[in-house]
């Protein structure tokens, strides 16, 4: 399976600004590129109902229904892959950025009690804080099944593919990314913000959309490091492998073994680390 093509969005992705640049003890002023940032506000409603906000996030345009479902699904607030009737912008008569506005309908009542007791903040780039979070956390996630088992080489391999296919990161350097691989390395997805929880919740919205959750038998890769919020999106969207081009943090690391989750760190071109459940690794260990 190939990789999605790019977005169509990339001009609010990509701004262009004049800089003075300091290189070899002399001033220039030349054109440089930045990365898109613009509020979206996640909204949610049932059959019937007002639409309620959910949480607001700071994103890189692009992909927002992707971001605003795998949002949703990877925060506990959807029961089910078919819980998503449509989801819809905001008035275009209204508002020169209908997409600042996502509101998600569901084919049940939505639970507002649920977004209090998750306590979402403004800015939501982030999902749940806390080692007192792994208790619900553990409980609402599907056991992850055994498996795949990957290669050394596969690992090594994917970083390289990541990034050849950051359309965005080319132009500006600055945005994280999320990529979804087969066991073999084969590339599926990518999608890319300037939040690497939005990248992984833009990643799994795409699947969900696509009727693929869970992602069992599949990588994730994620630019940067390994967080327990990351951690947690990629055990709650079923993915057995987590890998990370730098550091996890101790409780990424906790949560991966509670959760069942492979969890790879420092992958490099010349090695990695794998922190948590190292069965699903094809290494020889001394």
């Amino acid at each position: 399976m190939s990789a999605d093509p790019p977005d169509p969005s990339l001009e609010r992705q990509v701004t262009r600004v004049r800089v003075t640049s300091w290189r070899d003890d002399t001033a220039h002023t030349r054109e440089d590129r930045l990365s898109g940032e613009e509020p979206m506000a996640i909204r949610a409603c049932g059959p019937g109902e007002d639409p309620v906000d959910v949480a607001v996030t700071m994103r890189t345009p692009g992909h927002e229904a992707e971001l605003a479902a795998g949002f949703l699904w990877t925060e506990g607030l959807l029961d089910g892959v078919g819980d998503i009737v449509r989801i819809t912008t905001g008035d275009p008569a209204a508002t020169s950025r209908p997409d600042d506005e996502v509101t998600v309908h569901l084919a049940r009542p939505f639970d507002v009690s649920r977004v209090a007791e998750r306590h979402f903040v403004a800015t939501a780039s982030c999902g749940i804080c806390g080692k007192a979070s792994l208790d619900e956390l553990e409980v609402r996630c599907a056991p992850i099944p055994p498996g795949p088992v990957v290669t050394p080489a596969t690992l090594l391999g994917l970083p390289a593919t990541l990034r050849e296919a950051q359309a965005v990161f080319e132009h500006t350097g600055g945005l994280h990314a999320a990529g979804l691989f087969e066991a073999d390395g084969g590339l599926v997805a990518v999608r890319e913000d300037v939040g690497r929880h939005n990248a992984l919740d833009k990643l799994v919205g795409s699947r969900l959309l696509a009727g693929e959750l869970p992602l069992h038998g599949r990588i994730v890769l994620v630019s940067g490091r390994a967080s327990f919020e990351l951690v947690q999106k990629a055990a709650v969207a079923g993915a057995p492998i987590l890998a990370a081009v730098s550091a996890p943090t101790d409780l990424a690391v906790e949560a991966a073994e509670r959760l069942g989750v492979t969890l790879v760190g420092f992958l490099r071109d010349d090695g990695f680390n794998v922190y948590a459940r190292p069965d699903r690794v094809s290494v020889g260990r001394v």
